[in-house]
This record gives C-alpha cells, structure tokens and sequence, in this order.
C-alpha cells in the first residue's frame, strides 16, 4: 500500500473529545506508516478556513477535520454544521482530494464522548474513509 501525507484540522472547543478524535486518527496513521500534519483551531467552524490555509502553502494526500459540536437550545447548532459540512465537500472538490470530516454533531456530552472513544472513533474513521477513496 502507498503511505500518504494526511492534514489533521482539529477543533479545540471540546479538549477531551478532540484529544480522543485525534488520538485514534494518529495512531492508524502511525501503524500503517503513513505521515501526518497537526493543526489546531479555537472553533469547528473555522475547520474549513484553516484546511483552505494549509493547502495553499503545502501539498497533502487527504484532510481529516477533526471536532464535535454539541445541540444547544437555539438553531446555531444546525447552522454551524450545515455550513462546516457544505463548505468541507466544496474544498474536497475544489481541491481534488478526501476531506473527510469527523466533526461530531451530538446532542450531549455522552454522545460525543461515545463517538470519540477508542471503541468508536469517529476520526479513525474518516482516515479509513480517506485511504479507500485515494486507493480506489
């Protein structure tokens, strides 16, 4: 198999839930010998800005945006999701290469914090997802 070069965007905004996303995403990078660049943001939205930045200055095989997004009591949360979601596919596009977005969007903390375990990783997956379409 070929070894890439993967950019890590990770949203800070919930330290334990992205520390785990990104674990489990470097961790599969590591064991199957591929490379790998990490960068944070303050806010999921800014994901998508910071990945745009990153590829004008440097060359990648594939992106994984890495986050989580909690429901809150107004509509903010589905507006910050759409928004993240549309503009990942357009840069995916654009650019000509996987953007995977592991982003959760959870109604509370214990949903997320299921999605981000070592049992579960969302990012993890989104590598996998990444791997398969850039091997097809």
């Amino acid at each position: 198999m070929k070894k890439y070069k993967f950019l890590l965007v990770a949203s800070n905004f919930y330290p334990k839930i992205t520390l785990n996303l990104l674990n489990g995403a470097q961790k599969y990078l590591k064991k199957n010998g591929h490379t790998f660049e990490t960068t944070f943001t303050k806010g999921s939205l800014e994901v998508p800005t910071k990945i745009s930045m990153k590829l004008n200055k440097q060359k990648y095989d594939a992106v994984v945006a890495i986050g989580c997004i909690i429901k809150g009591e107004t509509d903010h949360y589905d507006f910050i999701a759409n928004a993240i979601t549309k503009t990942l596919l357009e840069l995916s596009i654009q650019n000509k290469l996987p953007i995977c977005n592991s982003i959760l969007t959870c109604k509370n903390i214990k949903q997320a914090n299921e999605r981000s375990s070592k049992k579960l990783n969302r990012a993890k997956e989104a590598v996998e997802a990444a791997l398969a379409v850039l091997e097809d």
